[in-house]
C-alpha cells in the first residue's frame, strides 16, 4: 500500500527500515523524520506521517513479539509511544484550528 504519495513509499518499504533500525537498537524511539531520513528521503507535506507513526508501533510490537521480549519491557516502551503518538496528533489539530481562526480573522 502506497504510505507517502510524495516520495512513491510503501508500507513494505517503511517496515523493512523500521525492523533494521530495530535491529540496530530495539529499544530507540523511531518517529517518521528518523524512518525517512533511514530511506535517503524527505518528509514534503508530512501528511503521511500520522500513518508512518501507525507503522511504527504495529510494526515495533510486532517485532518484540517474535522475539518474546519480556512483556512488561514491550508495555511500558509501547505505552510511552502511543502516548508521544496522541500528544503529537492533538498539538497538531491546534495548530490547524489556530490556523484556521487566523484566516476567518484576517
Amino acid at each position: 500500500m502506497l504510505v507517502c504519495s510524495c516520495n512513491y513509499i510503501t508500507d513494505k518499504d517503511i517496515k523493512a527500515v523500521i525492523n533494521e533500525l530495530l535491529d540496530e537498537d530495539c529499544w530507540q524511539l523511531i518517529v517518521p523524520g528518523k524512518v525517512y531520513h533511514a530511506m535517503g528521503k524527505r518528509g514534503r507535506c508530512c501528511g503521511c506521517f500520522p500513518n508512518v507513526v501507525d507503522l511504527i508501533i504495529k510494526t515495533t510490537a510486532e517485532y518484540h513479539a517474535a522475539r518474546k521480549t519480556e512483556e512488561i519491557k514491550v508495555v511500558n516502551f509501547m505505552e510511552r509511544l502511543k502516548q508521544f503518538h496522541e500528544e503529537q496528533k492533538a498539538a497538531l489539530a491546534e495548530r490547524r484550528q489556530t490556523m484556521l481562526a487566523a484566516r476567518r480573522a484576517g
